[in-house]
């Protein structure tokens, strides 16, 4: 099973400064903007990209977090019972702009039931997609409006997103299952 770097900590660092001014250059001051990351690793991109924009804004930007375990399409089918988490909605969500942020972005799965979750607090005015990774696959009409990078894979490799928060080290990883 091979494993190839992708991303080290600086060119994350890059990235995420990057994806940053993107969000500034469509939003301004991002007054009427909330980051919602999605538990778990998420949830830490969107607290690290609310870091950086409250850096340059100088005032805070709105941070939620949305656990979707409970609106996952395929959790009848896993293994183990979902773990449970709690979602965090700081404000109303109405008439607000909702920047949704994962690590990877894969069938579109996943965001669809971050877009069901997202609704049950309200109506945004609108809601645009972050993702670190797009690695492709679609199996929904989904994109994302910024996309740290790109990545040609195939369904039977795996990209793992290391984050200090969580794995004592930032990295992405691309991994080849086993033939």
């Amino acid at each position: 099973m091979g494993t190839t770097l992708l991303l080290e900590e600086h060119e994350m660092t890059r990235m995420l400064e990057r994806l940053a001014s993107q969000i500034m250059e469509r939003h301004a001051d991002c007054r009427h903007v909330m980051l919602v990351g999605i538990e778990r690793r998420g949830a830490d991109l969107a607290h690290r990209l609310a870091g950086l924009l409250q850096e340059r804004l100088g005032h805070p930007v709105l941070l939620g977090t949305l656990d979707i375990n409970l609106y996952r399409d395929d959790w009848t089918s896993l293994e183990a019972q979902p773990h449970i988490g709690q979602s965090r909605i700081p404000a109303s969500v109405d008439g607000r702009v909702i920047v949704l942020v994962d690590d990877v972005l894969y069938t579109g799965r996943t965001i669809r039931a971050a877009l069901e979750a997202l609704l049950d607090y309200g109506r945004p005015r609108a809601v645009e997609l972050l993702a670190l990774i797009d690695r492709g696959h679609r199996e929904l009409p989904i994109h994302a409006d910024y996309v740290g990078r790109t990545v040609n894979t195939s369904r039977q490799e795996r990209v793992d997103v290391l984050l200090t928060e969580r794995d004592g080290q930032d990295a992405v990883h691309l991994t080849a299952s086993p033939a």
